[in-house]
């Protein structure tokens, strides 16, 4: 291989490690931001399948907030 593979791979096996790492402490993340106070006046609902029929039931509209704290 010559040195940019060995680099490319070097820094895929990095991110691919920091990705795996950091799972636990998104989830705890998660946690910690569903216990505050504006999180738990609210009826959040985190199964898209369970709120789409919620929201018929209801005959409400759903509003979905997609994030994502990491970048490739």
């Amino acid at each position: 291989m010559n040195r940019l593979s060995n680099k490319a791979l070097a820094l895929a096996l990095v991110l691919g490690w920091a990705g795996t790492a950091s799972a636990q402490s998104m989830e705890e993340k998660l946690e910690a931001k569903l216990a505050k106070p504006f999180a738990k006046n609210l009826a959040w609902e985190t199964d898209y399948d369970a709120a789409l029929l919620r929201a018929k039931e209801e005959g409400k509209t759903i509003f979905a907030y997609f994030t994502r704290s990491y970048a490739p």
